[in-house]
């Protein structure tokens, strides 16, 4: 599984990094045909407590999930990203 992190206008932290690379690890786990996971992090303006925007894309074959969430940290809202993704996963199996 490939993990792709992109801060828009800011560097991210190595405990920032390393955070998303075990929370997709574990996604990973719930979801095993997960091929790639890009997580996109940007600073909504203007600055006020809940700025933090974590978008994450999770692509399966023939298939992709994406959650757009914000949040006070990028650590929240990576988690809630996650959550709805998992959610979709979810949803989608029981479909087939």
């Amino acid at each position: 599984m490939d993990v792709n992190i992109q801060a828009i206008h800011f560097d991210a932290s190595e405990n920032l990094v390393a955070f998303i690379n075990k929370k997709a690890e574990r996604l990973a786990r719930h979801i095993p045909s997960l091929s790639k996971v890009n997580v996109k992090l940007s600073v909504v303006k203007p600055e006020t407590a809940m700025n933090k925007e974590a978008v994450v894309q999770a692509l399966v074959p023939q298939d992709e999930y994406v959650a757009t969430k914000v949040a006070d940290t990028f650590e929240e809202a990576i988690d809630l990203c996650l959550e709805a993704v998992e959610r979709m996963a979810e949803k989608a199996k029981n479909k087939k």
